[in-house]
């Protein structure tokens, strides 16, 4: 059977002030009229019914997380006691899906894209659960094909192609994951036509993905067989933050993807955005005749390539501005230059060490 894992951990601290951490980005409704994990549950449609879905997110979200998404078992939303990076959310996803299913196939990814033609998504699923039940020691991701040199994505590098029947989008062999690259190599990247931006959606068999952490990362395997070893008796609690506090965080890219072998990549073929950062509203939202992506009331004079988002009818008034962010909410306002977005992390940093409820 087909599961969903959903990661929903994240801060989305490039989104301050909107994103914050009781609120963040992914309950938030900043593309549409839904949230974003809202439309995470909607794109899988039928293809994954609601007991075979699992959300790993951070345990002051669970609860949110439950009201958003009431036709979810409230078992099927799992709340982390610290961040620990996606190797250890996936792990313990793995363990306690094939605690019901040893042969489960897991369609793996985060709860804050934006993915547009559902059903091309749901295709694409499809051909990727097909592709790893021919082959169940294979692993199978998604590229995007890129439209211009991005610094802020890593990099899938092809190899030969696939054959394949009934496919909805060509496959093909993965020869290397590439980090996220400078200027020049992202140009380089571009060129060459080789490469493909990393969605960070993957589907594999539960054991697959284990069978790799036992390989690589067998000390945090051992403390998620602990956990779930425990799972649904009075000690649940209790060891759940004991192990997974001793867990030393790492990414799944690190702990299994630079390493794996058996790897096929499809070129997606729905248009894919990561919602990474402000900028990402000005390339799904649009630009006017100035450059300038306004979301809500805003009167600008002189102004160009600014992006403006103001909620509940507050007027933003901008004159003489240029590539700008401007984010207005009932008790924060951000004015930032829009070419030093990586910095808004700091801002969130530096109000938590203030002890100035903002951040939170």
């Amino acid at each position: 059977m087909l599961h969903a894992v959903i990661m929903a951990g994240g801060t989305g601290t490039r989104f301050w002030p909107a994103s914050r951490a009781t609120t963040p980005k992914q309950l938030l409704s900043l593309v549409g009229d839904s949230t974003m994990i809202r439309q995470t549950i909607d794109r899988l449609g039928d293809l994954v019914p609601p007991a075979q879905t699992l959300i790993v997110t951070n345990q002051r979200l669970v609860e949110p997380i439950r009201q958003q998404l009431p036709e979810l078992p409230a078992t099927s939303v799992v709340g982390e006691p610290c961040k620990r990076d996606t190797a250890p959310c996936i792990g313990l996803a793995a363990l306690l899906v094939g605690r019901n299913d040893p042969d489960a196939t897991m369609a793996v990814m985060p709860a804050d894209h934006v993915i547009l033609a559902t059903n091309k998504f749901q295709a694409a699923l499809r051909q990727a659960a097909a592709m790893v039940q021919d082959e169940p020691d294979r692993i199978v991701t998604f590229g995007i094909r890129p439209t211009y040199a991005a610094e802020i994505f890593g990099y899938i590098q092809r190899g030969k192609e696939i054959a394949s029947d009934n496919a909805i989008a060509p496959s093909y062999t993965v020869k290397q994951f590439r980090e996220k690259p400078d200027a020049a190599t992202a140009a380089e990247y571009l060129a060459s036509g080789d490469y493909y931006w990393n969605s960070g959606i993957f589907v594999w068999k539960a054991k697959t993905i284990l069978d790799a952490l036992a390989e690589r990362q067998p000390k945090t395997l051992a403390h998620l067989e602990k956990i779930v070893a425990a799972w649904g008796t009075d000690q649940q609690g209790q060891v759940f933050t004991e192990e997974f506090t001793a867990i030393e965080g790492i990414s799944i890219d690190y702990a299994v993807m630079e390493h794996a072998t058996n790897v096929a990549m499809i070129e997606a073929p729905y248009d894919w955005d990561d919602l990474g950062g402000w900028q990402s509203l000005a390339r799904l939202a649009g630009t006017d005749s100035n450059g300038n992506t306004i979301l809500g009331k805003h009167l600008g004079l002189n102004t160009t390539g600014t992006i403006v988002r103001s909620t509940d009818d507050h007027l933003v008034v901008t004159l003489g501005m240029k590539d700008c962010i401007v984010v207005h909410t009932p008790d924060a306002t951000l004015v930032a230059n829009k070419n030093d977005e990586e910095s808004i992390r700091k801002i969130v940093k530096e109000l938590e060490a203030r002890g100035w409820s903002e951040y939170l």
